[in-house]
């Protein structure tokens, strides 16, 4: 009996309970990195590299954080001073953890997240045209510039969200809230984007998705986000989180919520038969 596709079903119109069909994506994701012997190398090579990543910014943080904070706020000398000061080193720590998983292992294995995306459709018997080296030449050098750009955005909206830190303790508990929430929302749009730049969509068609199906791209980010302080599973994360865009992608495509990609576009513009 032929397994039940990955691709999950998606409402033809938005709802709130969509968040929890986005954060079950990452369950679709993990079974399918299971049921293909391709995805499960890939994912494999990915999860080392990202492993030793992780452990890595661990260790600079811990070595070089407290002295950071010291340098903008000189340790307090009353206990409870001390308290809100060593609270905003371990929320301050932890969110720069987050960010420096979201962008050091996805600029180290870019090479790996275009064969991730494609595997994942093909493990779906879901494919759209075959490019030409051209167009492939395109979309990797579209989908690098869209990569900086978007963590250029993750960066600046944590700035912004930054000084909320002077506030003491409830300043810095409100920066990791708001942190967070930003961050899922930024997660959703990166791993979402990894298969729509592959097809060349403008980014302008991500950002739509993330308004349209607001509550199915925060279940998917947050998801994500949960997944990276899920020990061992961590290290897992970004091949998940690219296989569960895949997904999501998929979704979105057989809901109707995207038209054709613009690579599977054929002659005189008419978009190519049979279904996506």
């Amino acid at each position: 009996m032929r397994p039940a596709s990955p691709v999950p079903t998606l409402s033809a119109r938005p709802r709130l309970s969509d968040f929890f069909q986005g954060v079950g994506v990452l369950g679709r994701a993990f079974r399918l990195l299971f049921r293909s012997r391709r995805l499960f190398l890939l994912s494999s090579l990915c999860a080392v590299l990202t492993a030793v990543t992780l452990v890595g910014l661990a260790v600079v943080l811990y070595r070089y954080a407290p002295a950071l904070l010291e340098s903008v706020w000189p340790q307090p000398g009353s206990w409870y001073g001390r308290a809100g000061w060593t609270l905003a080193l371990v929320l301050g720590a932890l969110v720069a953890w987050v960010v420096g998983a979201n962008v050091v292992p996805p600029l180290l294995l870019t090479p790996l997240q275009d064969p991730l995306s494609e595997a994942t459709e093909a493990a779906c018997a879901r494919t759209d045209a075959v490019r030409s080296p051209a167009s492939f030449l395109r979309g990797l050098t579209t989908g690098l510039l869209h990569t900086l750009a978007r963590m250029a955005l993750l960066l600046l909206g944590l700035a912004i969200l930054l000084p909320l830190n002077l506030v003491p303790g409830a300043g810095s508990v409100a920066f990791t809230v708001l942190a967070s929430v930003w961050t899922m929302l930024w997660m959703a749009a990166e791993h979402l984007a990894t298969p729509m730049t592959r097809h060349l969509y403008p980014f302008a068609e991500v950002r739509r998705m993330l308004r349209e199906r607001r509550a199915l791209c925060l279940g998917f980010g947050a998801g994500v986000y949960v997944l990276l302080w899920v020990p061992i599973l961590n290290t897992f994360f970004l091949p998940v989180a690219i296989v569960g865009g895949t997904l999501l992608y998929r979704g979105l495509r057989e809901a109707g919520d995207l038209p054709p990609p613009p690579d599977a576009v054929g002659p005189g513009g008419a978009p190519p038969g049979g279904r996506g």
